[in-house]
């Protein structure tokens, strides 16, 4: 019978619990790890939706992406993630920016999402004496105007909308960095690259990037991560045959457009 450990230890092995930033809380985040697996689930965060979804789906292990416990808890109510959780003895496994800096996590999704070529890494995280690639920067297979680029990652990400910066320079060097990313157009202008896409980013950043003409791509924190919640579920369904994992049909960003 396969316990929470077997898949805590497997995902470990592909984006080392270790690895996480040290403002993180990835890891196992509730019950315990010789709990019996029935069935599977993954999302990208857990919700009172998600539990819901879970108890119907005779769900006993959660696997998501955003730690479900960030920052201390000072009470917790009946109908409080946590609570529900535990009463419903369902585990949680949440790996953050450990798959983050996963060489196959949300940055590789995203690359490879885009079609992107020549992969390099955009920024290195430094932690316990190793190297770990944070973000990556890949080239189109032609030249690109900035609208044209944004309407195929629109329908790539299958984006309701993306945000974007309308700069003339035409776009070839790309960078992206998943999730909250902004911080690393930086990073991007040292690798001369004519674009940065991420899922969010500070007005600040979209200045200096405007005077460094670099085009910005905001798609938003959950079509930029969400993508390799399939890909983690594949990789582990090939791995644990025998057990049934399920992506979430009900988690959404909610997000809508005017």
């Amino acid at each position: 019978m396969i316990k929470v450990l077997d898949i805590y230890n497997f995902i470990d092995k592909i984006a080392p619990f270790e690895s996480q930033m040290d403002f993180d809380n990835s890891g196992l985040l509730i019950g315990n790890f010789n709990q019996k697996i029935n069935k599977i689930l993954l999302c990208l965060d857990i919700t009172r939706e998600v539990i819901d979804e879970a108890i119907k789906l005779n769900i006993n292990l959660i696997i998501s992406h955003h730690p479900v416990i960030f920052k201390p808890i000072r009470k917790i109510s009946f109908d409080s993630v946590y609570y529900l959780l535990a009463k419903y003895n369902i585990c949680a496994i949440c790996a953050h920016t450990s798959l983050d800096l996963s060489e196959i996590g949300t940055n590789f999704c995203l690359f490879e999402k885009l079609s992107l070529k020549n992969k390099e890494p955009l920024s290195i995280y430094k932690k316990n004496n190793k190297n770990y690639i944070l973000g990556y920067t890949g080239e189109l297979e032609s030249e690109i105007n900035s609208r044209d680029f944004a309407i195929l990652v629109k329908k790539k990400l299958d984006c309701l909308g993306v945000r974007f910066t309308n700069i003339s320079r035409k776009i070839k060097k790309v960078a992206v960095s998943s999730g909250a990313g902004g911080n690393l157009i930086s990073e991007a202008f040292n690798k001369k690259c004519d674009a940065f896409l991420t899922g969010e980013i500070k007005h600040s950043d979209i200045l200096f990037a405007n005077e460094h003409k670099i085009s910005i791509f905001d798609v938003g924190h959950f079509k930029s991560e969400n993508l390799v919640i399939s890909h983690l579920k594949n990789i582990l369904q090939k791995e644990f045959s025998m057990l049934e994992f399920i992506e979430s049909e009900i988690f959404s960003d909610k997000i809508e457009f005017v």
